[in-house]
């Protein structure tokens, strides 16, 4: 058997309703704008860091790929003699 709905809930409900005006939902879209304006910023932020990381570690490892040549020909140069 379904219960009566609660006379109170349906009060709150309806105030609820009445206090949502349009200035609210403005509000909410400047937020949500906001919101999405600082998401663009971090992904460029991220993005440029990434590229950033992309050319220090593009170093280094260059660097240690050279050193681990050097180190190969230098041992087999030894083993030959």
């Amino acid at each position: 058997m379904l219960e009566p709905e609660n006379l109170i809930l349906t009060i709150l409900r309806e105030m609820r309703a009445e206090m949502a005006t349009k200035s609210d939902f403005a509000r909410l879209d400047d937020k949500i704008a906001d919101v999405r304006s600082e998401i663009r910023s971090l992904g460029a932020d991220v993005a440029s860091d990434m590229l950033a990381l992309e050319k220090r570690l593009g170093g280094q490892i260059a660097t240690l790929r050279r050193a681990v040549m050097e180190y190969h020909s230098s041992t087999i140069g030894h083993g030959v003699l």
